[in-house]
């Protein structure tokens, strides 16, 4: 994959150029909610998924549900992650946040 891009010259220094964001990925509408411990050493994580908003507008929604829930969290990969089972209140949460939610898995 050479693309020939500059990426320093001698005359101006570093060559800084625009970050390409990744494409929001397109859902049908809903957003979903669900409790996994696959993968985690048998700890809960609440996953919402289906949120069409940009990571920066992602990491804003998971800092307020990461408040109101008092846990941790992150985004990865456009799904936030949300330690412990919350689902209640974020559900609560998005709703009042205008999002159509329901509930995955069992």
């Amino acid at each position: 994959m050479n693309d020939n891009t500059l990426v320093y010259s001698t005359d101006t220094g570093r060559i800084n150029t625009a970050k390409k964001q990744a494409p929001i990925k397109k859902g049908d509408g809903i957003v979903r909610i669900r409790r996994e411990t696959k993968g985690r050493k048998g700890k809960g994580v609440t996953t919402i998924s289906g949120i069409e908003l940009a990571e920066p507008e992602l990491k804003i929604i998971c800092t307020k549900l990461k408040k109101m829930c008092g846990t941790g969290g992150a985004v990865k990969d456009g799904v936030i992650e949300i330690q412990g089972d919350n689902r209640d209140k974020i559900k609560a949460t998005l709703e009042q946040l205008g999002h159509n939610v329901k509930f995955a898995g069992g």
